[in-house]
């Protein structure tokens, strides 16, 4: 029965975390502009934080929820807010020699903002109850059944971003230093214009 549940939340984890959004974009930049291992700490973040919002979805944290709900503006401000300075910082960044050794050095702080920019995103967690009630799941979770449900839904994401990863790294080799210039550039408009929607979205 909790293999089931298992398998259940490795397809939805895959699904939700498949949509290229700033995240995704943060992934593909960091895997171009400083390798495969920093891609992977990003979409790891990613995970933690769907597993976070898979468990209020799963086990029907209602206070949690209903927080979240209450100050969903707020929450999308700040994400917004964060987004833009993300977004700006990466558009200036100065890309490092493709050629060059990669420092493993910012791997926790890396791994941490991205947890937090992810759970300013409060309609995941909706998203998560959604699925699981058109699934079926939302009256058959027990505390054995949510917990395989939600480690699949962290198993799924994470596979989406090892394979994300994997995927860019074989164009990194062909980048050269001004290719990941357009790369920090590019992706830097993207992020700010994902930062403007989110705040536009709440106005």
């Amino acid at each position: 029965m909790e293999l089931i549940f298992l398998l259940k939340g490795i397809f939805i984890g895959f699904a939700m975390a498949v949509p290229i959004g700033p995240i995704g974009i943060m992934c593909i930049r960091k895997t171009l502009t400083e390798g495969r291992l920093r891609g992977l700490i990003i979409g790891l973040g990613a995970a933690t934080a769907d597993l976070l919002y898979g468990c209020v979805a799963a086990f029907g944290l209602t206070y949690i929820s209903n927080a979240i709900s209450t100050e969903k503006l707020w929450i999308r401000l700040i994400g917004g807010t964060l987004l833009l300075f993300l977004g700006i910082k990466t558009f200036r960044a100065k890309p490092a020699d493709p050629k060059s050794n990669i420092h493993s050095s910012g791997m926790l702080g890396s791994y941490l903002y991205t947890v937090f920019l992810t759970l300013t995103n409060p309609l995941t967690i909706f998203a998560f109850i959604a699925v699981f009630a058109a699934l079926g799941l939302a009256n058959e979770v027990n505390i054995f059944s949510g917990s395989a449900l939600v480690l699949g839904v962290f198993t799924g994401s994470c596979l989406w971003f090892l394979s994300l990863s994997s995927g860019v790294t074989l164009f990194r080799k062909k980048l050269d230093i001004i290719g990941l210039g357009w790369v920090n550039r590019i992706a830097g408009i993207l992020i700010i214009l994902s930062g403007v929607i989110a705040i536009v979205s709440v106005l």
